[in-house]
């Protein structure tokens, strides 16, 4: 048999393919693997059945097994849920990659797109004991000869990369490296959602998909998602790799799984008295290269040289220009010699992409975690359901290890999402469906997820122990459902077709934000004092927003009687009448938008929008006149009939046509907060478990620290709210 194997062509391309070290070498193998039995992979359908029929080999038959073992999951249907979708995937991460597997075992076709063209993360991740569990059933063993062996529990990025890449590959994943995402390009015609791309000849700027999955890491987050920043007290985070060889000497030395200088004060006395070096904690462990992880004192750091000048700001603290590299070298250096008490011989630094010894410092106390995890974009007609994981979903507290296991429960989570998508159910089911969920993520630890591993899969309820799919509404997610400006007929009265473009609920699109201007600049033309430049600041004093009104309704506001000194009463005025008579409630007070330093744009235009969709705009009745005027009374006090260009007085809002998501209510009570009863506009709420609070107002109920979605916990019976958090010195930080 190993006579036969070594003269076969297609199983030696196999062993090339499985021990493949690199990124490159791992593509071409494939690549000359999928030629010589004549299986074409963008035939992504049929790909993996084809090659395992036509890979008879011994060697690769415990892959199959575990593959098909996966693949045979009741989730998947056999691949049907998700065949007519197809799915991008910006970043070829570990969440990038396991959520392009994911993606393809239900049929979705999978492109992934990837800025570099090389893995070179030495870093090594911590693995909760369902992930080891789940790389298995991926068969990472056959891929990664040591992976987890023993009492290991972790393994470098890089190796994970390589691991989830062949699977990938195998599964009918497109791959493509070394090619930069630049945005979106909109549907036009017959044509979908495509991608930008640099090159911007690249074959993959052609691919049409309905699904985006955003895996690219916290430098980038698509636009329409909304990032918290996250901080406690200044911790400095410090990460170095050192090459290992190998060697016996090497493998003699003991890892660290975790020392703090509360748990071995003596340790960190010792070292400090030895090198000057102080530290809180140092993680040691040995992978592809001998990586330490460490916390150092900002004291200590000025005191070595290392951080040249003491700054408060964090960012001015840790730049490079304020960082001796050459200092920070012999510190990691030092610290790693006395940790391993001097027993790793000739230690030398490995190198990043970037050809320089691997250290890196930062905050680690700064973290950020998006909003929302999910949003859909409509642009003629055509949806774009948009899903974030990984980092740039929610960055990692390293110190308790959570990166890749939270980050690999939101690719599941997110698999879920797509699945619901492709069985065709409403959009706005599927979006409050995925924030739901999303609610666990950051409570999740491994005492609290389910200890059942074999029964692990997509389906959210197989993994954590309570869940709730329902405690976030589709009515409370309507500001992820992102319409773009397009038109729509519809039928009124008397059989008189009108077209009336819908809202834009926030928008990345250039021209659409330049329609909407223009509109602006037409219907307040010609008013004294009111000149529209923009979309925020040009509307500052209320002068814009009456003459606005004042164009389509002259009967409700005496444009000769403002001024602009008087912001406050003009906005006032306006927003009064916006509310009452066409159910649009104001973003923020008159007070704020009068003073507040920048006008939110994204919010304005959502405003601004919902103003364009309830006037007629074919039938401004600027010159019209009337003696009836409007006045910034309480609402409660109003009870006006208004003038429209018809012969009759009716109410404004039998001449309105409103889509679904700006229909007014027939009622004219305002949203109040939960914890203050005072009003919450539209600029400063958040919603969860059905009640509205004001961002100030969302407070633990024990310590008054901030609370954030799915960072908290609620007592239905006494109506408290309370954070779940990690404590450092005696301050707050959500863990991640």
């Amino acid at each position: 048999m190993a006579n036969q194997d070594s003269t076969n062509p297609s199983h030696a391309l196999f062993d090339q393919f499985v021990q493949a070290q690199t990124c490159k070498e791992v593509q071409c193998t494939f690549s000359e693997l999928c030629h010589h039995l004549q299986v074409d992979p963008r035939d992504y359908q049929s790909f993996y059945t084809k090659l395992k029929e036509r890979l008879n080999y011994w060697k690769a038959k415990s892959l199959w097994v575990k593959l098909d073992k996966r693949a045979q999951h009741q989730d998947y249907q056999q691949g049907e849920v998700c065949a007519k979708n197809k799915c991008l995937v910006l970043g070829a991460g570990p969440c990038g990659l396991r959520t392009a597997i994911e993606l393809a075992l239900l049929g979705a076709h999978v492109v992934v797109l990837e800025k570099r063209d090389s893995f070179s993360r030495n870093n090594v991740l911590h693995l909760w004991p369902y992930t080891i569990y789940d790389l298995r059933g991926l068969a990472a063993k056959k891929f990664y000869g040591k992976f987890c062996t023993g009492a290991l529990d972790h393994i470098s990025i890089r190796q994970l990369q390589l691991i989830l890449l062949k699977v990938s590959l195998l599964l009918g994943v497109e791959v493509q490296t070394g090619v930069e995402f630049k945005g979106f390009v909109e549907p036009s015609g017959d044509t979908g959602w495509m991608a930008k791309l640099f090159p911007d000849n690249h074959p993959a700027g052609k691919f049409q998909f309905d699904v985006f999955i955003s895996a690219g890491g916290g430098s980038f987050v698509p636009y329409g998602f909304k990032r918290k920043e996250l901080r406690g007290k200044l911790a400095i985070g410090i990460t170095c790799n050192f090459i290992n060889r190998h060697t016996a000497a090497e493998a003699q030395v003991a890892e660290i799984s975790g020392v703090a200088r509360i748990y071995n004060q003596k340790f960190f006395q010792d070292l400090l008295t030895e090198t000057g070096i102080d530290l809180e904690n140092i993680v040691y462990y040995k992978d592809d290269t001998h990586y330490f992880v460490m916390t150092a004192k900002k004291k200590s750091l000025l005191k070595m040289g290392v951080i040249k000048q003491d700054f408060s700001d964090a960012g001015k603290l840790l730049a490079r220009v304020n960082v001796d590299q050459e200092a920070l070298l012999r510190y990691a250096y030092d610290a790693a010699q006395f940790s391993t008490g001097h027993c790793l011989p000739d230690m030398q630094f490995a190198q990043n992409h970037a050809g320089q010894p691997d250290v890196a410092m930062f905050d680690f106390t700064c973290m950020h975690r998006a909003e929302n995890a999910s949003l859909v974009r409509e642009r003629k007609g055509k949806k774009l359901l948009m899903g974030l994981v990984g980092d740039c979903l929610v960055e990692p507290f390293w110190p308790l290890g959570t990166g890749i296991a939270r980050g690999f429960l939101a690719v599941f989570d997110t698999a879920w999402m797509v699945r619901s998508w492709g069985k065709g159910r409403p959009h706005m089911e599927v979006l409050a469906e995925r924030e739901s969920i999303y609610q666990l993520l950051s409570q999740t630890t491994p005492e609290n997820t389910s200890k059942k591993y074999s029964t692990f899969s997509i389906d959210p309820a197989t993994r954590y122990q309570h869940v709730n799919l329902n405690s976030v509404k589709a009515f409370q997610v309507r500001n992820i459902n992102i319409i773009y400006s397009f038109y729509f007929y519809c039928q009124r009265r008397h059989n008189a077709t009108l077209i009336v473009p819908m809202c834009v609920h926030g928008t990345d699109s250039v021209g659409a934000f330049e329609v909407l201007l223009k509109w602006c600049q037409q219907h307040t033309a010609g008013y004294d004092g009111v000149k529209v430049k923009d979309l925020n600041q040009s509307w500052r004093s209320g002068l814009a927003l009456c003459a606005l009104i004042n164009t389509f309704r002259p009967c409700v506001i005496d444009m000769s009687s403002l001024e602009e000194s008087n912001a406050v009463y003009n906005n006032q005025l306006a927003f009064n009448f916006l509310e009452r008579e066409l159910g649009i409630p104001p973003i923020m007070s008159a007070s704020d938008m009068s003073f507040k330093g920048q006008i939110d744009k994204l919010s304005m235009v959502h405003y601004l929008t919902q103003i364009h969709d309830a006037f007629n705009e074919r039938t401004p009745t600027k010159g019209l006149h009337s003696q009836t005027f409007y006045s910034p009374l309480p609402l409660q006090t109003f009870n006006l009939q208004l003038h429209t260009p018809s012969r009759t007085r009716v109410s404004a809002l039998s001449n309105v046509v409103f889509c679904h998501h700006c229909k007014p209510a027939t009622h004219t009570l305002y949203d109040t907060c939960y914890f203050c009863c005072q009003r919450v506009y539209v600029l400063e709420r958040i919603s969860t478990e059905g009640k509205l609070f004001h961002r100030s107002c969302f407070t633990c109920h024990q310590c008054g620290t901030t609370l954030r979605l799915g960072g908290y916990t609620f007592n239905q019976h006494t109506g408290e709210y309370r954070t779940s958090c990690y404590c450092i010195v005696e301050h707050h930080v959500t863990v991640q």
